[in-house]
């Protein structure tokens, strides 16, 4: 099974620092949905005016976006679920 970009998709949006057993369950339940997940990376200014946009700086973001990725893919690899075919990043 490959993902399939224009089946129905289940989104996931969150920063995900870090990714944990909760969202792993979250991501079980969002694929019982359709039967694969797009899980999107919310991502937060670290060096911007927050007066200039509608999202304040924030820096409880430990994580890059890179790391943020293999830490989702390590997890849910551990689970049995396979990166291209249930869910993509």
């Amino acid at each position: 099974m490959v993902f399939n970009q224009f089946a129905p998709t289940t989104q996931m949006l969150g920063r995900w620092q870090p990714w944990h057993d909760g969202h792993t369950a979250l991501f079980k339940k969002a694929l019982l949905e359709t039967g694969q997940v797009c899980i999107q990376i919310r991502t937060v200014p670290q060096d911007e005016d927050a007066s200039a946009g509608r999202t304040m700086v924030q820096d409880d973001n430990p994580f890059t976006v890179d790391e943020v990725m293999v830490n989702i893919k390590n997890a849910l690899e551990k689970e049995g679920f396979k990166y291209g075919e249930e869910y993509i990043i």
